[in-house]
């Protein structure tokens, strides 16, 4: 017997677990895809860099990546309540292959993005569809086990990434980086094809075009200006400024535009309920605690603690070990005290693991590095899993793409808006450091752009190697302390939610 989602109605099916298994190892193939790709092209960028050129444009092949995929969740999550998910999850797959088959032939850096960002424009579709089918697929009692398995995924990616980067551009070439997505993309396609059935939804359905590319404009205009910020102009700047400015009046443009949409992108109803307000902003503060660790932590534990490039990355990675668990163990937590008070418990989690990254001594031991990322991925377990359940929970079958969108795009964003917080508040103190250090060091210090270069020369001076190192020790403290407050602010937004998750009405 086959598979069938049913769109008409609510309902898990409980027939041919062995094809459900099928298709869950379809969706965590299909995960890994999008999981690893940025893992294992941050590997292998020299080797880019040195065939292709274009040095000053690199930051972009990730940039751009980010950019689409976060902008693109949204509405694909309404497409796949309007059309149903297979057709979604496939395009999403195919076009994701095809980037990426594009990617391997780049002959510059310019047509290397423009090709990462057909990449993205199929990620966008696979991270919007892949955990709302398993909301489908799954019951309430199950998802929290199915969203560890699909949080492993990412586990496995933060540490497999890196080494099959690495082993490819050594051994092979890095058009192999984007090629091993096609075998492994094409046996999820055929997955899904074989063992995912679902009847076509009977309503007609039509989105407007122009709401849809005033949402998407608007939210590239604005998440451009936070990856720009602080890094291609000054924040406080007429370029900033200018970006802002037009992304408001974009905003403006799209919220009169969908106010009058009888199918918005993203309906009102997101905004108006208490519920998926306070866990959408909840998702945006997890986004944003998320992102200093992966963006300092390796770098602090080789240029301050002294460990090894390959230590470095374990010590980043061991938050991928906790997290997949506390995600499994997060089901029996929310059937017991509920969606949200299992996620406040994730938040206290958080909050512990980041105070203990601010007592950590000068240069400090490995061991307070690994906690701490062991109690932030335990925390972030038990916020993701039972915040996505919980909407997924409230709301039926035709509805279900739209908050899960929304819930995915409010993490990525948080993520944007955290990578350009946290990078202001590192370069703001190690520019003021450098501004009040000793003449006799003061004649030697690199720009601020060229501390990691530094760091890790051998031909730095000691007395100039120490000062820089307490230097990053300080403004790696002053992120984490910006980390902190991003964790008291989701404490209370989460306080501020009702802790009953009661479904909505139509």
């Amino acid at each position: 017997m086959e598979e069938t989602l049913t769109p008409d109605q609510d309902t898990v099916q409980k027939t041919a677990p062995v094809k459900r298994g099928w298709i869950l190892a379809a969706l965590m193939v299909t995960m890994m895809l999008a999981a690893m790709d940025n893992t294992i092209v941050s590997t292998a960028i020299p080797q880019i860099v040195g065939d292709l050129g274009g040095f000053s444009l690199f930051s972009w092949v990730f940039s751009v990546y980010l950019l689409v995929q976060t902008i693109t969740i949204p509405l694909y999550g309404k497409l796949a309540d309007m059309y149903g998910r297979k057709p979604i999850l496939t395009f999403g797959i195919g076009t994701f292959l095809a980037g990426s088959a594009l990617c391997a032939l780049a002959w510059n850096m310019y047509t290397l993005i423009l090709f990462r960002g057909i990449q993205a424009l199929g990620a966008g579709a696979i991270m919007a569809t892949v955990s709302t089918l398993a909301g489908d697929l799954y019951s309430v009692q199950e998802r929290a086990k199915i969203q560890g398995w699909l949080s492993s995924v990412w586990g496995v990616s933060a540490i497999a990434g890196p080494a099959l980067g690495g082993a490819f551009a050594e051994y092979l070439s890095w058009h192999w980086i984007f090629l091993i997505n096609l075998p492994l993309g094409a046996l999820s396609i055929v997955l899904i094809y074989l063992f995912l059935h679902e009847q076509k939804p009977k309503v007609l359905h039509r989105i407007k075009v122009s709401g849809a590319a005033f949402m998407l404009i608007s939210a590239a205009v604005l998440m451009y200006g936070l990856l720009q910020g602080g890094q291609a102009w000054p924040w406080f700047s007429w370029n900033s400024l200018a970006v802002f400015a037009l992304s408001a009046v974009l905003i403006y443009i799209t919220v009169r535009l969908e106010s009058n949409n009888p199918e918005p992108v993203m309906p009102r109803w997101i905004w108006n309920n208490r519920i998926l307000l306070g866990t959408n902003l909840a998702l945006v503060g997890m986004g944003i605690t998320m992102m200093a660790p992966s963006m300092y932590l390796p770098v602090y534990a080789q240029s301050v603690t002294g460990v090894s490039p390959i230590a470095a990355g374990f010590i980043l990675a061991s938050m991928s070990l906790t997290w997949p668990l506390f995600s499994g163990f997060s089901g029996r937590l929310y059937l017991t005290i509920g969606f949200r008070n299992t996620a406040l418990t994730g938040v206290f989690l958080v909050i512990i693991g980041i105070s203990l990254f601010l007592f950590l001594p000068f240069p400090g031991p490995v061991w307070m590095l690994v906690g701490s990322q062991l109690l932030l991925g335990a925390g972030f377990g038990l916020i993701s899993t039972p915040l996505l359940v919980g909407v997924q929970s409230a709301v039926d079958w035709s509805r279900r793409g739209v908050v899960t969108g929304a819930s995915m795009f409010s993490r990525y964003f948080g993520q944007t808006l955290g990578a350009a917080m946290f990078a202001a508040v590192f370069n703001s103190v190690l520019l003021l450091a450098f501004q009040k250090a000793q003449e006799g060091v003061a004649t030697v210090l690199p720009e601020t752009n060229r501390v990691i270069e530094a760091l890790q020369s051998p031909q730095t001076a000691p007395e100039t190697l120490t000062f820089l190192q307490e230097s990053f020790h300080k403004a790696i403290h002053y992120v984490y302390i910006g980390l902190l407050s991003a964790a008291l602010i989701t404490l209370f937004i989460l306080l501020a939610t009702p802790a009953k998750f009661e479904p909505l009405e139509n």
